[in-house]
């Protein structure tokens, strides 16, 4: 039997958690970005365990060991979706409450607990039923097996996963320290509304491997979020014209309006699809067996007695360190099951988790139920996005384990591992940095854009919802409306049809990100796919290694950039 969930393994991932995790602290603190460390945790240790047991004689490395590392590894950088960069600081600047030593620590560690015990009742739905795809997952997968393949056209594929992984480090590598690369917009006006080509080779390589059917949907909600909506915004006078006048780019003063239709498509496709797969599956077990089963069926004991210690734990604590009523403590479980859940099927398509885009719902949801509050306001919030942060790190786990054929309980453990020991090293970067938040955050030194973002949704929900105007209601309205016929079409419509169909999800995304963004990745896709009809032997053996190196390079060599400005 292949050798999986060892000491050394886990050891391995504990180690590069320590050292990948205050990179996300740093970078998420500095400008607002964080990086999936699959990949740089999955070559680091295979580098080192390989070099080792040539030198030792120590039994090799093996390819199951080494997902189990990464498991480990990527889930303690995620760490900072349990609130370390955004709501925690937020609440120090709003109300001066700053959490010390084992607090923060229990705290970020239970709201992302939450969160594996989510993504585990998600999998079948997500990663089975639905098949979605997980791009990151994905790219980890094929990384890893071209790291342990053997032959010649083993060989020639890594060849090529190394060469794109080096094109791209470079490219990113110019780009940050030398040489800007300019973006380029056919005007100035499109410019500003976000309409550039990134020259991202991360990007390109996701969209490649998302397919066409998810990058023309990202561009064609580019197009109505940010071509039509954006300038109907700004010429009704929705947003700030001053503020509209001053920004370098309208992204920051049209998101806080877009984000709201946005957000309303991914959610009703969401639910849409989860309530009709639910649906259908027990449909069909009843007509040939005549018994309902309950959802999911497989491991349902222990699965639910981790989701009700998860859930209870950080309850415990949202009454012991913030005093939020039960009532509202109680209501926030099973609000971030569905905002994780959205979560998971957004990054299943894209590879893009909306984290801050969902906060903003449990912010909105808690701005009605509790009005004033802002403690309740963020911390509620936090406990959706630290949930939806872990389960969308451990569904893209989950991903590149079905790929690799590892067992999905045995990377609960790793994960749960990262979990703890993120916890306790973010924590403590975190407390190292920024010792005084009332100080040191919204500077010229630590610009903490989500940290503003979710200061001034809480401060706008202060006083319930009198900020948000009939149109944007409207938004909301018809986003719903979208979003959930897209998702009975998808689900309900012959494949014929269904291909042509936009994904809600991705649509909704493009409300929320840079048109930019959505644009790079619907070149990589319309790439991918002209390269799969005009060269396709060539495609089928080489073009997803070439995909998965464009993502490695890129996030190695971001890694590698926020360690050296740690450093600095």
């Amino acid at each position: 039997m292949a050798r999986e969930l060892t000491p050394r393994a886990l050891v391995t991932g504990v180690v590069l958690g320590i050292v990948l995790t205050p990179c996300n602290v740093y970078s998420g603190l500095k400008i607002g970005w964080t990086f999936n460390m699959s990949i740089a945790a999955l070559l680091l240790g295979g580098a080192f365990w390989r070099l080792t047991a040539r030198a030792g004689n120590r039994p090799a490395w093996s390819l199951l060991e080494s997902n189990i590392s990464q498991t480990t590894a990527s889930s303690s950088a995620s760490i900072i979706s349990g609130g370390l960069v955004a709501p925690i600081p937020a609440l120090a600047l709003l109300t001066g409450q700053q959490l010390q030593g084992w607090a923060l620590i229990g705290w970020v560690f239970a709201v992302s607990f939450l969160g594996i015990w989510v993504a585990w009742y998600m999998r079948d739905a997500l990663l089975h039923r639905a098949d979605l795809k997980f791009p990151v997952g994905v790219a980890t997968a094929t990384t890893m097996k071209q790291l342990f393949a053997t032959g010649s056209d083993a060989l020639t594929r890594a060849r090529m996963l190394v060469m794109a992984a080096g094109a791209s480090a470079f490219i990113k590598i110019v780009d940050s320290l030398w040489w800007h690369i300019p973006r380029v917009a056919p005007t100035a006006t499109l410019e500003r509304l976000t309409f550039t080509l990134d020259p991202s080779p991360l990007l390109l390589g996701f969209g490649a491997i998302i397919g066409p059917r998810t990058g023309l949907s990202l561009a064609l909600g580019a197009v109505l979020a940010w071509g039509l909506l954006g300038p109907w915004v700004i010429q009704q006078g929705w947003v700030d014209p001053a503020v509209a006048a001053d920004a370098p780019d309208l992204f920051g003063p049209l998101v806080n309006w877009l984000l709201w239709p946005g957000i309303a498509l991914m959610l009703s496709s969401t639910l849409v699809h989860l309530g009709l797969a639910f649906w259908h599956s027990r449909r069909a077990t009843a007509q040939t067996s005549g018994v309902l089963p309950p959802f999911p069926t497989a491991g349902g004991r222990w699965r639910a007695a981790g989701l009700i210690i998860a859930s209870a734990l950080v309850i415990v604590l949202e009454r012991l360190l913030f005093d939020i009523s039960f009532t509202n403590a109680l209501l926030s479980i099973p609000l971030a099951f569905v905002l994780a859940a959205v979560v998971g099927r957004v990054v299943g398509e894209t590879s893009i988790p909306p984290i801050g885009a969902i906060g903003k719902v449990s912010q909105l949801a808690f701005g009605i139920i509790a009005p004033g509050q802002a403690a309740t306001n963020l911390m509620t919030a936090n406990v959706a996005g630290g949930a939806a942060g872990q389960c969308a790190d451990l569904m893209n786990d989950f991903r590149t384990g079905h790929m690799v054929g590892a067992s999905p309980q045995r990377q609960i453990i790793a994960q749960c591992a990262g979990v703890a020991i993120g916890s306790i090293v973010g924590s403590l970067v975190y407390l190292t940095l920024i010792p005084d938040p009332a100080s040191m955050l919204l500077s010229s030194q630590w610009p903490a854009p989500a940290v503003a973002t979710w200061k001034a949704v809480a401060e706008t929900f202060g006083a319930g919802l009198t900020d948000l105007d009939q149109a944007t209601w409207i938004a909301i309205a018809l986003g719903s409306v979208a979003g959930s016929a897209l998702a009975v079409a998808d689900m309900l419509a012959p494949p014929a049809l269904v291909r042509w169909l936009p994904r809600a999800s991705a649509l909704g995304l493009a409300f929320v990100i840079p048109a930019s963004t959505s644009l790079t990745m619907a070149a990589g896709a319309i790439l991918a796919t002209v390269l799969s009809i005009a060269y396709a032997a060539w495609a089928d053996r080489h073009l997803l290694a070439a995909a998965a190196g464009l993502v490695a390079g890129e996030s190695l060599a971001g890694v590698a950039l926020a360690a050296l400005s740690i450093a600095g």
